[in-house]
């Protein structure tokens, strides 16, 4: 079913479709927008394939949610805020809010999700522990990116040239088979690891007074694993309550005196450590066909990644994959799951966790002399004002809007001083190389205090704010709504994902513009 007319009263999401050699292609960000679509069952969102041809939900039928109403749009009809982003792109109603980027437009899909049903579970925790699970953007997190672009682009690359003559592993699958390689860290495993030392200890005695042969008491290590503490965490944190197992009965005496760095450390059961997340939404699409090359191609190569194919399996113990993989054409498989590896030596460094930074403090800045300043007294020198060499660039704040201050920004009056006099220069400066009708776009935009001066005072102009920081950006909107601006747009985005044109660009240090 096809629709080039889209509804302005839906949010909108965008995928990308490509014709490769006549044939109509499903680039793996879209497969993942889409499986997640169907894993929490959203339908919130019209969905349409951006295609340079007519046919492509026909033509892709087999790959599409059978659950989903998926129409298609010719590429050159696309909504002018989308035209101007990588997809996928989620548009809001009124046309003037997009986010674009794997990981934003999921994470949108997500929290979209919760808000109508705050009941599931099965969704709210695919967010993972404070809701971070690759928040933070490819620009700054190396686990983002890795997920995000590395693997996927890998994928695709081995899947343009599947018969390659000197196949090898991607950098990016070995780093994932690393990381699933080292020790989990979870909040409060203390627990966890104790019950994880009694059930060694229990299985152990178990083993002496069995006088079978040593083979006939050999186990798949997948089955024993499941059967472990961290399987039952990871399924447990999927029921209904969400809560982790607890033991029913105390550990032992010489279980609770050992020390906490000798307790045995836990496995990964999944791509963030115990439960299911996000990330294991986004990667399951790009391995499963990865896997299946192999299979065809190179079976060989699947002896190097172990805890890959083990992770793999695992995810197939879900009742919601499963669901999920049937609705989306997607057929998991069985693999024979080699002994895996404690270590290995050709795969690069692991990555470096990706803490959360502390939260900044709610105080207010207390304004006082700069730093360069004091120094400069320090030695008797003192800094000496002179009026502003073009007093025709200051603005009359007291006369604009008190939405257009940026004290409606939540922050301080000295630092809004200073960001006046700043904005006073920017802003004179745009208006010399805008004319009429140009497109003004404020990159890294923050909380809007210059995009949003610009499209007050350029009302002849679009304005467009850049910035990845959803709370941001969101504050800049509520600004301009009470302004009642009419030129202005928001793109929630990492640069990378803006490929539209303009006339002029404004980007100041990101720390000065918040």
């Amino acid at each position: 079913m096809k629709h080039s007319n889209l509804n302005p009263e839906e949010s909108s999401l965008f995928l990308e479709v490509y014709n490769v050699n006549g044939a109509v292609v499903l680039p793996l960000h879209s497969s993942i927008a889409l499986f997640l679509l169907s894993y929490t069952e959203c339908k919130s969102f019209q969905v349409y394939l951006l295609s340079d041809q007519p046919g492509s939900v026909e033509a892709l039928a087999g790959s599409l949610p059978k659950s989903l109403a998926v129409s298609e749009v010719k590429r050159e009809e696309a909504p002018a805020l989308v035209a101007a982003c990588r997809l996928p792109a989620v548009l809001e109603p009124n046309g003037r809010f997009c986010r674009a980027g794997l990981a934003v437009v999921l994470r949108h899909v997500i929290q979209t999700t919760c808000l109508l049903e705050p009941q599931r579970r099965d969704v709210s925790s695919l967010l993972g522990f404070k809701n971070t699970c690759l928040k933070a953007c490819a620009e700054v997190s190396r686990w983002t990116r890795l997920c995000e672009l590395d693997i996927p682009s890998a994928v695709e690359d081995h899947l343009r040239n599947p018969t390659e003559a000197r196949l090898h592993l991607p950098s990016a699958l070995l780093q994932l088979e690393h990381r699933l390689a080292e020790p989990v860290k979870v909040h409060n495993d203390d627990k966890l690891r104790r019950h994880k030392l009694q059930q060694q200890k229990n299985s152990g005695k178990n083993s002496e007074g069995n006088s079978q042969p040593p083979d006939s008491q050999q186990e798949d290590p997948l089955n024993k694993s499941q059967r472990g503490v961290e399987m039952s965490a990871a399924l447990a944190k999927l029921s209904v309550d969400g809560a982790p197992p607890v033991p029913t009965t105390r550990e032992r005496s010489n279980v609770r005196k050992v020390k906490t760095t000798e307790l045995p450390e836990l496995e990964h059961v999944f791509a963030e450590g115990l439960y299911f997340t996000l990330t294991d939404v986004v990667l399951l699409p790009c391995i499963h066909q990865y896997l299946i090359s192999l299979q065809n191609h190179a079976p060989h190569v699947l002896l190097q990644i172990p805890l890959l194919l083990r992770w793999y399996q695992r995810l197939q113990e879900l009742p919601g994959v499963l669901r999920t993989a049937k609705d989306c054409g997607i057929v998991l498989f069985s693999l024979q799951v080699p002994q895996p590896c404690s270590t290995h030596p050709d795969a690069p460094h692991c990555l470096e966790s990706d803490q959360e930074s502390p939260a900044p403090s709610q105080e207010h800045f207390v304004g006082g002399p700069r730093p360069t300043l004091s120094k400069l007294q320090e030695h008797g020198i003192e800094a000496v004002f002179s009026p502003h060499p073009c007093a025709a660039w200051t603005l009359d704040w007291e006369s604009l809007p008190a939405a257009v201050n940026p004290t409606e920004g939540k922050m301080s009056v000295t630092r809004a001083v200073r960001k006046r006099q700043q904005l006073n220069n920017l802003v004179a400066m745009v208006k010399e190389l805008a004319d009429p009708d140009h497109t003004i776009v404020d990159f890294c935009s923050g909380g809007g205090h210059v995009g949003i001066v610009l499209a007050h005072t350029l009302p002849q102009c679009q304005v467009i704010l850049i910035e990845n920081k959803e709370e941001s950006l969101v504050r800049a909107r509520h600004r301009s709504s009470q302004l009642g601006l009419q030129n202005i747009s928001f793109i929630q985005a990492n640069l990378d994902y803006f490929i539209g044109n303009f006339q002029v660009g404004r980007g100041l240090d990101k720390k000065e513009d918040r």
